[in-house]
């Protein structure tokens, strides 16, 4: 059964746009991924200064593999490519999208204020 992850990123009024480029920069780069099964990047229409970070996985495993990945450690800005424990929601972009972007370069300070991982499965509907 698929799982899904959703990092609630608390960002800033004015850094709405700056996360969004951030991630567009990075679109795709976690699809080659075993297990990844889809991305989206919900941005608030109610006045919340809260945007999601919805991903489907495969299976918990999947998840994890790629939280522990060279490639989630280059996403997040870390030069050599670690992941490190307590990696901001483990999402692509983390609490933030911190990191260099596509090209690499120089690391960026973060745009979000904090961020929060929910995790979930497809309820059983009895159908």
């Amino acid at each position: 059964m698929s799982i899904v992850k959703i990092n609630a990123i608390t960002v800033p009024a004015d850094s709405g746009d700056e996360l969004a480029r951030r991630f567009a920069a990075r679109a795709g780069a976690v699809d080659g991924q075993p297990g990844f099964e889809g991305f989206e990047l919900l941005q608030p229409t109610d006045g919340r200064n809260v945007w999601l970070v919805v991903t489907r996985w495969a299976d918990e495993e999947s998840f994890e593999a790629w939280k522990n990945s060279a490639s989630f450690g280059r996403g997040h800005g870390r030069p050599d490519g670690a992941a490190a424990e307590g990696t901001e929601g483990g999402q692509p972009g983390g609490a933030g999208a911190e990191g260099a972007g596509a090209g690499g370069g120089e690391r960026q300070r973060p745009v979000g204020m904090s961020a929060e991982l929910w995790s979930f499965v497809p309820a059983d509907l009895g159908r």
